[in-house]
């Protein structure tokens, strides 16, 4: 069967979708996947097939995708919650569709439409990859959802790099790719260097330089890879990225987040609740907050972990990409078109 994945052209919005991408490619199917050459190198590493549709750079209408539609006629189309324009091309040619979220349901105003009929695009199946847990009540309620487990993708570090176990707590400190100033990672850094503890921080837009220089006790670098540092971390303090959040969730590790924008304070808010996190927001923000919010944080036993433990046993007991890959031929056939 051939099935076309497609998102945005941008780390956040097509790294959740490799992972299906890849059980798909892996369970026999022809995948294909429709993207802003940005992110094509990975998705050429895994065999996806990657190619730009007309002249898109970062978002894909919907006039852009119907001309590759003609020419691949896939059974399937599996578009991630940023691309309506894919959702409605599909619905155009008779094709059917899964959405795919990249973690809790898109709050209202941060610039992208809901992925619903009410938001004008198809309402057809969500492939959901959030726990139920920490997911919007009224989307649990009335979406119809097809439960997949968050598996997170990162590349590796060039040069290569690892993360070394040692005596001392790990702490991993990032803002994301589409996030952070030079500001704010640095009163993060000064926060986190006054622990007894290691600091590994991944500048991502900023780069490493703009920071001066660091204590001892931290280790700079442009990008690392994050699935690997993760679970070894005691504590991850990031800006509340939906992949750096459940990246960290999967793995039982507490977090303290510094939302920047976009769906982070929504994130934020939701882990607070759970008790898996803390937050400082913007204008709480300083060295001393953060030594004493990841403090908290550290123990080994305490509510923070123990909240977080609970919820990456729930991840764990998701369907996993390669639980889902087997069904995709199912949707291909029922999916109401």
């Amino acid at each position: 069967m051939r099935i076309l994945f497609a998102s945005l052209a941008s780390v956040g919005h097509t790294y959740p979708l490799i992972p299906l991408a890849i059980a798909a490619r892996d369970a026999g199917h022809e995948v294909h996947f429709a993207a802003g050459e940005n992110v094509h190198p990975p998705l050429v590493r895994n065999g996806l097939r990657p190619f730009r549709p007309a002249d898109s750079f970062y978002e894909i209408y919907a006039e852009d995708l119907e001309p590759e539609l003609a020419r691949l006629r896939p059974a399937l189309v599996v578009h991630e919650w940023g691309l309506p324009g894919a959702a409605v091309a599909a619905r155009r040619a008779g094709i059917p569709g899964l959405w795919h979220g990249f973690g809790r349901l898109i709050p209202e105003g941060i610039g992208l439409r809901l992925p619903t009929a009410a938001a004008g695009a198809p309402d057809r199946p969500h492939l959901d990859i959030c726990p139920p847990s920490l997911q919007d009540k009224d989307f649990l309620a009335t979406a119809e959802r097809i439960v997949l487990r968050p598996v997170p993708y990162s590349e590796p570090a060039r040069p290569a790099w690892r993360v070394e176990r040692g005596s001392r707590p790990l702490i991993y400190l990032t803002l994301g790719t589409a996030f952070g100033t030079p500001e704010v990672l640095t009163t993060a850094i000064r926060g986190l260097a006054a622990l007894d503890a290691r600091v590994v921080v991944a500048t991502g837009r900023v780069r490493p330089e703009e920071l001066g220089t660091v204590p001892g006790n931290v280790t700079v670098r442009a990008w690392v890879p994050q699935a690997e540092v993760v679970p070894h971390a005691d504590v991850v303090v990031h800006h509340g990225g939906s992949g750096t959040t459940l990246g960290a969730l999967a793995v039982g590790v507490p977090q303290l987040i510094l939302p920047q924008g976009a769906d982070q304070f929504a994130n934020a808010e939701a882990l607070g609740a759970a008790g898996a996190a803390r937050c400082l927001l913007p204008g709480e923000l300083s060295a001393d907050a953060v030594t004493d919010h990841v403090r908290e944080l550290l123990p080994r036993r305490g509510p923070h972990r123990d909240a977080a433990r609970a919820i990456a046993e729930e991840i764990a007991a998701m369907p996993s990409p390669d639980d889902v890959a087997r069904s995709l031929p199912e949707h291909a056939r029922g999916v109401t078109r």
